[in-house]
């Protein structure tokens, strides 16, 4: 008799404990959306009067966290055949709750989190049996002295998130330790016409992120972009989603639900969801060629010999280069100077400088599909003694000038102005304040200099260039982009 209360007993914790969400109550109960959104759980988790701004999902789909601006988090769980009203779990959780993989952990915003590095750290909370722990804060990296937002994980435990400057940052996850975190370059990061933050998702093996970015374009405020993850480990030029998805008002927090079948982001202070087919189909549209690397400005004398070649990396299109042909036009469509000849095919311009002046040159690049980009710079010819007598001539100001090309790969130039003989120095600072070069420490006549920047063993990313002088002091951005 024993044995077979046993029996029965195992059998009854085995039932319980395996018991999956029947379809008719998979997520809320709530009827499958399409591939156009509609609002999610209006009601329960979409409520008139209040901005809701990230839904999680655990992998089993039993339990929810949802936030919405002012906190704290609810919770929601499938228990005893039904969903339990959403109602505070831990009054610590604040804002965009995210489920590790297995489930065990909820990784959020936190401004109150167990061993705080900034004013807002990415945290964590643990789940043993029926309780989560206090948030714990990550820690530092990935967190940093300022604020940061909006945690996704994937399947190695990287982290990817978004900065308080508005970056899409991803830490290492290797050794049991977060490397120190790595701004996502072009066209991931920097394209943006305004600050935002880039909310990003990223798929578990990392094939794919979606984000939010306002971008040239787009429907209007932030919409939500896909990129794809390519063999070399750098990202395709973003996709918008669509107006099935995007509006002329912000959407923001795009995440998939742990099936892959849905999206669910916020719009008009709700949360929506979509059908996640677009991932797939997407993929198989064309992308639009993107400038990477600016064309370096063009100076010479008169009666010289010019031959320049654009560079391979100045143009990138997603479908393969060898999909683009070229045209040079002068910046207002019309056709180049008569000294000036350009050659499609090995994209070389060439001439003798025979007419003093500044010529600005629009490049443009095509793709199979008649998809276009094109960058600017400028040839300017100048009379050799004009030259000549402006290298002579002392500045009557200090100044720092802004690098060219910028953004550059992998070298730039800076140039300086000193009115008077001085020290100087010049510095190279990445984002967190920390030195990587210094490029000038010498004592300079007045006059005008200039120095190379070559950061062929930086990481992409954003960097400040500071010149220090007996009297001035001056900094300035500079982006690299591999």
């Amino acid at each position: 008799m024993k044995r077979l209360i046993f029996f029965f007993h195992v059998a009854y914790l085995s039932l319980c404990l395996g018991q999956t969400v029947p379809d008719s109550v998979l997520y809320l109960g709530q009827v499958p959306p399409k591939d156009s959104a509609i609002v999610f759980a209006p009601g329960i988790i979409s409520l008139t009067g209040r901005t809701e701004n990230r839904i999680t999902f655990s992998p089993d789909k039993k339990m929810c966290f949802v936030s919405a601006a002012g906190g704290p988090v609810a919770f929601l769980e499938y228990k005893n055949g039904a969903w339990t009203a959403p109602y505070t779990l831990n009054s610590k959780f604040k804002s965009e709750p995210f489920f590790s993989l297995d489930g065990k952990k909820v990784y959020l915003n936190s401004r109150a989190a167990l061993a705080m590095v900034g004013a807002c750290d990415i945290s964590y909370s643990s789940r043993t049996d029926t309780v989560w722990s206090d948030p714990t804060s990550l820690g530092a990296p990935p967190n940093v002295s300022g604020e940061q937002y909006h945690p996704s994980i994937v399947a190695d435990s990287s982290i990817y998130f978004s900065a308080g400057s508005g970056e899409i940052c991803r830490c290492q996850y290797k050794n049991r330790v977060y490397q120190q975190r790595v701004v996502l370059p072009y066209p991931i990061n920097y394209a943006n016409t305004s600050s935002t933050w880039g909310d990003p998702y990223v798929a578990p093996d990392e094939s794919f992120l979606i984000f939010r970015s306002t971008r040239t374009g787009g429907y209007g405020g932030n919409d939500i972009y896909i990129s794809y993850k390519k063999t070399d480990g750098s990202w395709t030029n973003p996709k918008n989603l669509g107006n099935k998805i995007n509006t002329s008002g912000d959407e923001f927090s795009g995440d998939i639900t742990p099936d892959g079948k849905y999206m669910t982001f916020g719009r008009n202070n709700d949360i929506y969801w979509v059908s996640a087919r677009f991932v797939d189909s997407l993929r198989q549209t064309n992308f639009i060629p993107y400038v990477k690397t600016q064309i370096p400005n063009q100076v010479d004398t008169i009666g010289r010999s010019l031959t320049y070649r654009i560079s391979d990396t100045t143009f990138i299109d997603d479908d393969g280069n060898s999909t683009l042909s070229y045209t040079a036009t002068l910046s207002n469509g019309s056709s180049l100077p008569v000294w000036l000849s350009f050659d499609a095919i090995t994209k070389t311009f060439s001439g003798i400088l025979t007419i003093p002046g500044t010529s600005t040159i629009k490049l443009i690049a095509k793709d199979t599909a008649n998809a276009t980009v094109s960058c600017q710079f400028t040839i300017t010819v100048a009379n050799a003694t004009t030259v000549q007598q402006e290298k002579g001539q002392v500045p009557t100001e200090s100044q720092l000038l802004q690098n060219y090309p910028n953004p550059f790969n992998p070298s730039t130039i800076i140039e300086y102005d000193l009115p008077k003989d001085s020290r100087v120095k010049i510095t190279v600072f990445d984002m967190l304040g920390r030195l990587v070069r210094t490029l000038v420490d010498e004592d300079k006549s007045g006059g005008s200099y200039k120095v190379e920047f070559n950061a062929d063993n930086l990481s992409s990313g954003v960097y400040y260039y500071h010149l220090q002088t007996n009297d001035f002091t001056q900094t300035k951005k500079l982006v690299l982009m591999r």
